[in-house]
């Protein structure tokens, strides 16, 4: 959403810097912000078809969302600004996931979260990574949650990149000392 300044930004082969966000979603990518920004007015249902508008259509909310997270059905016709923080992050992931991208990018995921809906979310995060349905680019401050999860890692400060890896690795190449409390 921030005009490039310089560079060339691709995905799947295709170069999409100048794309505007909504061909992006067309693509296959799936973007949820720090802070949510579910739509306050609208109910559940409504939220979530709007994260199938990029099919265009009469697309239906697929059953797989419901199933990763219950609590979005149980509240179906509730609006979101009604929902918890917990439950409106989850609402966000789900409407992010509904068109089925290929690439899931989340901000902050955790951020203002309870312990338990932090669990269940990466849950969620590590089925859709481990069935090789998605990748997921996970931006975190939340050392325990990001490295629980990282295939691979990648810190950066000011803009540079100062240490990158193996999730697996994230321990013994001392990442924690990099994250600024």
């Amino acid at each position: 959403m921030v005009p490039t300044r310089s560079g060339v930004l691709k995905f799947d082969g295709k170069e999409i810097t100048s794309l505007p966000p909504y061909e992006r979603a067309r693509l296959g990518i799936g973007y949820v912000p720090q802070g949510r920004e579910i739509f306050p007015r609208l109910t559940v249902e409504e939220n979530l078809l709007m994260g199938l508008a990029p099919k265009g259509g009469s697309a239906t909310i697929p059953a797989r969302i419901f199933d990763m997270f219950p609590v979005l059905k149980d509240m179906l016709h509730r609006r979101g600004g009604d929902l918890s923080g917990g439950q409106q992050q989850q609402l966000a992931i789900g409407r992010a996931l509904a068109p089925g991208p290929k690439i899931l990018i989340l901000d902050e995921p955790t951020e203002g979260i309870q312990p338990s809906i932090i669990k269940d979310i990466g849950n969620v995060i590590s089925s859709l990574t481990k069935g090789g349905e998605m990748a997921v680019l996970l931006v975190e401050q939340y050392y325990d949650f990001a490295k629980s999860l990282a295939d691979h890692y990648l810190v950066r400060s000011r803009g540079e990149i100062i240490k990158q890896g193996l999730g697996k690795n994230m321990d013994s190449e001392n990442v924690r000392a990099c994250l600024a409390l």
